[in-house]
């Protein structure tokens, strides 16, 4: 990660590892939600010092929390998180949550790589829709029209409904009945919007072990967008290289979305030979996905450099579950921008017309 960055995210770190430490239930919330608030600042937590070598009030820091804060500022690290974590009985899974944190922005890193004139990759003018959404029909929190809503509010000029198939039903999986009942709702959506704005019918299918999806054929050819995501063997160090190819080469499948299906400090998400996946989708004509969840950030910067290597063309998606994580992409974009990748190498960034003209030839592999 370049050095300018990593600093707020590097001390919600060891907050996060602080309340892992504790055996007192509200010790341990209270020190969450510390390592939020730090996360979600907009400006370096540097920023916030004051003349008194005090810190600035931030919400939900108490004083135990910016004590740590400031010694993690001046040294680098923090001894009483240390000795806090050494003491306790949860020292193993900490050490294991600790390697699963690379490359991860915090909101102040976001605001930075969006802002640095210096960086290549696309502005957030130029994006034009996110591809991958949750309503209320699987596991978000809010209706199609309100996330319709929501995107023509951010500016976009598309968007894509990926709700969870049938084969997840733990993210409440949309049936066959419902989804024709959900193309219903997005064509009188449509008809509303006319010219102005446009919702694409999509769907989240889930990659089965064997690289299978869990949509027929006939089924996937009811919609606009697919995305194909791993949601299953995210623990496993076993390599699973072939199961992703599987996916890419299904014929329909337009993005592999956040291919690792990892979640940060809880588990490492697939194991596989990157590059071979990276080529296949170059090869396919998949999009890979840059996820912007917070806690995904699936691909990073890291990675989806060697995927722009390999020639791909990307999606860049908020994966929102309610309108206000929309501004979710903007993770997303910022990892771009700092990975390098050209907006027209994206398809967020491409014109409607030019996105609808891209999406049959997935039918043709």
């Amino acid at each position: 990660m370049p050095p300018s960055l990593a600093t707020n995210a590097r001390i919600a770190a060891l907050l996060k590892d602080l309340a892992a430490a504790q055996s007192v239930r509200e010790k341990r919330w209270a020190y969450r939600r510390a390592a939020e608030a730090v996360m979600a600042l907009e400006e370096p937590i540097e920023a916030l010092l004051q003349p008194d070598g005090t810190l600035r009030k931030i919400p939900h820091v108490g004083p135990s929390s910016a004590k740590v804060i400031l010694e993690a500022l001046a040294t680098g690290g923090s001894d009483r998180v240390e000795r806090a974590v050494a003491d306790s009985a949860k020292a193993a899974d900490i050490a294991r949550s600790r390697e699963l944190r690379e490359d991860v922005l915090s909101r102040a890193d976001v605001v930075q790589a969006l802002g640095d004139s210096s960086l290549g990759g696309p502005a957030l003018s130029e994006y034009r829709g996110d591809v991958q959404m949750h309503s209320e029909w699987s596991d978000g929190r809010t209706t199609i029209a309100e996330m319709a809503e929501g995107c023509l509010a951010r500016g976009y000029e598309f968007c894509a409904i990926t709700d969870h198939g049938h084969g997840l039903p733990i993210a409440g999986g949309v049936s066959i009945d419902d989804l024709a009942q959900q193309h219903r709702e997005i064509d009188a959506l449509n008809r509303r919007y006319r010219k102005r704005f446009r919702v694409l019918k999509g769907i989240e299918a889930n990659i089965l072990a064997d690289g299978q999806l869990d949509l027929s054929a006939d089924e996937l050819k009811t919609l606009d967008v697919i995305l194909a995501a791993p949601h299953s063997k995210l623990r496993t160090r076993d390599d699973q290289t072939e199961r992703l190819i599987a996916a890419i080469a299904t014929p329909g499948v337009h993005v592999l979305a956040h291919p690792r299906g990892r979640k940060i400090g809880v588990r490492p998400g697939v194991s596989a030979d990157w590059d071979l996946v990276f080529a296949a989708a170059a090869t396919c004509g998949v999009a890979v996905e840059i996820d912007g969840d917070p806690t995904r950030q699936d691909l990073d910067f890291t990675l989806a450099r060697r995927a722009l290597s390999h020639g791909c063309v990307f999606a860049l998606d908020s994966d929102a579950h309610s309108v206000r994580e929309l501004a979710y992409a903007e993770t997303a974009v910022a990892h771009a921008r700092l990975a390098g990748i050209p907006p027209d190498r994206i398809i967020n960034c491409w014109t409607l017309e030019k996105l609808l003209a891209w999406l049959p030839r997935a039918w043709s592999r």
